[in-house]
């Protein structure tokens, strides 16, 4: 018969040195280090009242060292973190064998508001310190995470309103047929229609309140934009993945070490309006030649034009830029294989002719469309914003029995011939900002140093989302989701400086 080594529960008292727990070099240590030895707290000391009286409250302390851990973890919850400070070692040597409850630390994130930049502020000045902040180039980009919100509650006013109206007008046609049928129900069923007709009331109550208390929410330029029942000041963002209920955090790197030198959080759905506040937090870490990059999504003649009135060097690309590139002329070629594996999608149908698709001779005023055959004048100083074009259209003969209609036409059964416009290139385009930076970033040493943006910035995003397993804020309120972005960017800075080598 096989014999076992026996198992053996009976107790155990085994020492646990905590201080040995936090090991030199690793993240821990560095957060250990950082906070009771360089970041002044004393703005969060001044929350409690209990110097007299009152009963003794979790040290500010303590409970930013376990988020910032618990965090580092991909731990975002408040019960698995509190969790962890019974279980976990290390968690036990962080706070000193404390285990505050999951509603402490979860209203210590929540009021966590004010103090988050001062935090953040002078996490910074400690990397600069160290030297990780090269100043060469800050690269702005953001990332679109889901909220606590649902994307089932947005609407316009007028949408919110039919909505509530749909409601009561169910609860009535309910209550009206429950009370026609009531003695065919059993009681089972007529509690789980009275509980539907009351969650359907508390619902259109709750809509017709907040339409009554929130005004309609609008951009910039006056357009209205959809507002949200559970989180009014979070949006409907189109992602990769679909179409999302949350917010946008942002973030500026630092292209030497990677350091996060400003962040952000908005709902506001548009990435152009942010890009000049992420500027300007950067202020304080940037120097006369310190170049800020962004993709196509910040691109926009107003925020040209306030940097280039700033004298801020800048390279933000345009939506056409990678068309513009001669390395990637040959691209076209390659979405038109088939995919390795199975190729799922239908066949595309042939694009349509464009103007590009056509001759035009300039000097001798003529154009030649695809199948050959010239298109006669239709006016010579056409003006249409501004700026005047040639203009020329088939004739009948020509194009009616042509095979490329389809293909030159929209609708070839309701469209006799096709017109085309070409503008006057001597003319100078009203964009002039926009022209202006579409020359310096399709130069040689723009798209050198424009490449440098995508390392900077995607790899921090990368490790927040991967390694940190930020897939959605747990808040509700633009305030409370960036201290939680703040907090994630801490988490980021402090991981830099553990990895060199600080606190030794």
């Amino acid at each position: 018969m096989a014999r076992y080594k026996i198992v053996d529960r009976s107790p155990r008292f085994l020492p646990v040195v905590l201080d040995a727990q936090l090991m030199s070099g690793s993240f821990e240590y560095a957060l250990d280090y950082l906070i009771d030895h360089q970041l002044d707290l004393r703005a969060l000391d001044r929350r409690y009242r209990n110097d007299d009286t009152g009963c003794t409250a979790y040290d500010p302390r303590v409970l930013l060292k376990i988020i910032l851990l618990a965090y580092s973890r991909g731990m975002i919850s408040s019960r698995s973190i509190e969790r962890a400070c019974r279980e976990n070692v290390l968690f036990m040597a962080i706070s000193g064998d404390s285990a505050p409850q999951f509603t402490t630390l979860a209203k210590f994130v929540r009021e966590l508001r004010s103090e988050i930049a001062e935090l953040f502020t002078q996490v910074l000045m400690t990397c600069d310190a160290q030297g990780l902040i090269g100043r060469q180039m800050f690269a702005i980009d953001g990332v679109k995470l889901p909220s606590n919100a649902s994307k089932k509650k947005s609407g316009t006013h007028a949408e919110l309103a039919r909505q509530a109206e749909r409601m009561e007008t169910a609860v009535a046609t309910m209550l009206t047929a429950h009370q026609n049928r009531d003695d065919m129900k059993t009681d089972e069923d007529s509690a789980c229609d009275l509980k539907r007709l009351e969650q359907l009331d508390n619902e259109a109550a709750r809509i017709r309140t907040f339409l009554a208390t929130n005004k309609e929410r609008r951009s910039r330029k006056g357009a209205i934009r959809k507002s949200n029942t559970t989180d009014n000041e979070s949006a409907k963002m189109a992602t990769s993945k679909g179409v999302i209920q949350g917010y946008t955090g942002i973030a500026a790197v630092d292209a030497s070490h990677q350091i996060i030198v400003a962040a952000n959080a908005h709902g506001s759905g548009s990435e152009q309006e942010a890009l000049l506040p992420m500027v300007e937090r950067t202020d304080p870490y940037r120097t006369a030649d310190t170049l800020i990059t962004a993709d196509a999504g910040y691109h926009s003649e107003a925020n040209l034009k306030q940097l280039h009135q700033q004298g801020i060097p800048a390279l933000i690309a345009d939506g056409q830029m990678r068309k513009r590139d001669p390395r990637l002329a040959t691209q076209a070629k390659h979405q038109t294989k088939p995919h390795p594996l199975h190729n799922k999608r239908p066949p595309k149908p042939k694009a349509k002719f464009r103007p590009k698709d056509f001759h035009y001779d300039s000097s001798t005023q003529t154009c030649i469309c695809p199948a050959g055959k010239s298109l006669y004048s239709n006016g010579n100083h056409c003006t249409v914003n501004g700026r005047t074009h040639h203009k020329f259209q088939g004739s009948h003969s020509a194009c009616g029995p042509c095979d490329l209609r389809s293909r030159c036409l929209r609708h070839p059964d309701k469209t006799p011939t096709r017109q085309v416009s070409f503008f006057h290139q001597q003319q100078a385009s009203p964009l002039r900002h926009t022209e202006r930076m579409k020359q310096a970033i399709d130069s040689p040493e723009g798209r050198k140093r424009y490449g440098q943006r995508m390392a900077t910035v995607e790899p921090v995003f990368g490790n927040l989302r991967y390694n940190k397993r930020l897939d959605r804020f747990t808040l509700r309120g633009q305030a409370k989701v960036n201290t939680q972005w703040h907090l994630y960017c801490l988490v980021h800075n402090i991981e830099k400086l553990a990895h060199h080598g600080y606190g030794q």
